[in-house]
């Protein structure tokens, strides 16, 4: 009898032990899964004010650029703010003192903050607002677009699509008038194929305005596209002249095609030596956690403002840039400060 009671309290004893056991691990998991939520969320918000801070960075040198101008007042690639900045641990520019590689407060987490991150001219690129004009379409501008596409083997069919669809969401003409993207990544709002767009982001740009092609900036195959005249050796020539020069206005350009001036199509109405409409580009890497972030700065005399922001995920963004060339966000927009 008391060896039965002796084995019963035993198997009682065991059952309370793996009880307990099990209730510890239990909490001990909670406690462990709220720890790394608080630790990620922590992360998410310094990650995002550590990006505004770039950004602020960025709008800087875009001033200063705007204030600090020569006398002809041109954006070429030669600019600061054309140089990329490549990954480097963030506490290397909020040292304390001169010298100084880290900062002295330990508690901070910029130590394991790395930011990288570059500006691009948007005026280097063919922009989509130009296809409309006074609620018509612009003839120029589809001639621009038209070689685009030739080059490309686009159907010409969609660039037709396009206009149309530019037009009616700029005038707002009918009823079901389409909504105007923001991005060159949303163009599939308007029927146009994935396949499409990724060949088109690399050469084309959506902006709030109409813009003329950065003869200082653009690729040799947008100067081509932005001039119905010139050859595609005539662009590289101007690419070529840049490097060493770069033009002070639209008659410089001019001048090296010599007698082939007067038929290149380059004219101040569609070409420019100077820019307002820059993308600015942010990555952030912190303890584990990449943020990105894409924002257009409109630069004005003076002045630098932000208006929009996309902040998404690295995923989403690598997988975008590797198929467009232009690594369009799929994310929800942020609020311009």
């Amino acid at each position: 009898m008391k060896g039965r009671q002796g084995g019963a309290a035993l198997l009682l004893a065991m059952l309370t032990v793996t009880l307990v056991a099990s209730l510890a691990a239990s909490a001990l998991w909670r406690q462990w899964r709220a720890s790394e939520v608080e630790a990620a969320e922590r992360a998410r918000i310094q990650s995002a004010w550590l990006l505004v801070g770039a950004l602020d960075w960025s709008r800087l040198i875009l001033r200063e650029d705007s204030l600090a101008r020569s006398g002809d007042g041109s954006d070429n690639l030669t600019e600061p703010w054309a140089i990329p900045l490549a990954e480097a641990r963030l506490s290397t520019f909020l040292a304390a003192q001169p010298g100084t590689a880290e900062v002295a407060d330990a508690s901070s987490d910029t130590s394991a903050a790395f930011l990288s991150g570059q500006i691009n001219d948007q005026q280097a690129l063919l922009n989509l607002r130009n296809l409309e004009q006074d609620g018509q379409p612009d003839a120029s501008a589809q001639r621009q677009f038209a070689r685009l596409f030739q080059y490309l083997g686009l159907p010409a069919q969609q660039l037709e699509q396009l206009t149309q669809a530019m037009v009616q969401a700029l005038s707002r003409q009918g009823e079901a008038a389409p909504l105007l993207p923001r991005s060159v990544a949303q163009l599939t709002w308007w029927g146009l194929p994935a396949a499409s767009v990724a060949r088109l982001a690399p050469h084309v740009t959506l902006l709030p305005a109409r813009t003329p092609v950065n003869l200082n900036t653009a690729s040799a195959l947008v100067l081509w596209a932005s001039a119905s005249g010139l050859s595609l050796a005539q662009a590289q020539q101007l690419v070529q002249a840049r490097e060493a020069r770069p033009f002070s206005s639209e008659a410089d350009a001019t001048k090296l095609l010599g007698e082939a001036a007067a038929r290149s199509g380059i004219s101040a109405s569609t070409h420019s030596v100077a820019s307002q409409y820059f993308e600015v580009r942010g990555r952030l890497r912190l303890q584990g956690h990449v943020v990105e972030e894409r924002s257009l700065v409109l630069k004005q005399r003076g002045l630098a403002r932000t208006l929009w922001r996309e902040r998404g995920t690295p995923a989403l963004a690598s997988a975008a840039a590797a198929d467009t060339g232009s690594g369009p966000y799929n994310a929800a927009p942020t609020r311009a400060p």
